[in-house]
């Protein structure tokens, strides 16, 4: 059994994530905006006892990485595992608008420092544990550059760079880290594109239950990159 973090965990693909590790016993803190939004559903914490809590965390906010994994360890005595699902998308081209100057910041607060605060906060608790695991959803758009998203795709590649110091500095740890890279997902943030039927992209509950297998994997099989493709990826 596992005692893991799971950021933006009330939707999509984190909260597919969730669905699978409690189903595979491990205990967990869903990290979200407002934990309101769990109750009544099937990751409300009153239906699972002491195996599930929710805790506030913006990753706009730095302090929010310290409460919640202070909040994590008080209540489970542990942790050793965190999986950063919370990201944004915005369609900020190459040359933006006036209007969305404030975005490649915007960008880069969530998708790059929010990870690496959170991952700095529970730094220490993954050592300790000697077998610590984090899981990055980095997307496609981490390994290459499609279409005219350059503020996305720049805070998406400073993500896997992030992942790769990840790797780096705690390897000898016993940290190891999995960049999971897919392309279209069946989830709201992808809700707009028409180049291809939802059925067709990859779906969340699969990326949930790959979550899970990694976490069964011994430190010498885990794997540092997982790319998930929907459709053919060229060159």
């Amino acid at each position: 059994m596992r005692t893991a973090v799971i950021t933006g965990a009330n939707r999509g693909i984190g909260a597919a994530v969730a669905r699978a590790l409690l189903a595979d016993g491990h205990r967990l803190c869903l990290a979200v905006r407002d934990p309101e939004t769990l109750v009544g559903t099937d990751l409300d914490p009153q239906r699972h006892g002491d195996r599930l809590i929710a805790c506030r965390y913006d990753a706009r906010d730095p302090d929010d990485a310290e409460r919640m994994i202070t909040t994590t360890l008080a209540h489970f005595g542990g942790l050793d595992t965190v999986v950063h699902c919370a990201g944004i998308l915005r369609r900020t081209p190459l040359v933006f608008s006036d209007d969305q100057i404030g975005e490649p910041d915007e960008l880069w607060r969530v998708n790059v420092m929010g990870p690496w605060l959170l991952t700095r906060a529970a730094w220490p608790a993954l050592v300790a544990s000697s077998q610590g695991r984090i899981q990055v959803l980095v997307s496609m758009s981490g390994k290459r550059c499609k279409g005219t998203l350059a503020g996305y795709t720049a805070s998406k590649f400073a993500l896997m760079g992030l992942c790769q110091a990840m790797r780096n500095e705690g390897w000898e740890q016993g940290i190891r880290i999995t960049a999971i890279c897919p392309g279209w997902v069946n989830t709201d943030m992808a809700s707009a594109v028409q180049s291809m039927a939802p059925e067709a992209m990859t779906q969340p509950e699969d990326l949930g239950r790959l979550s899970a297998h990694l976490l069964t994997l011994p430190d010498s099989a885990v794997p540092f990159e997982l790319a998930v493709n929907a459709s053919l990826e060229r060159g």
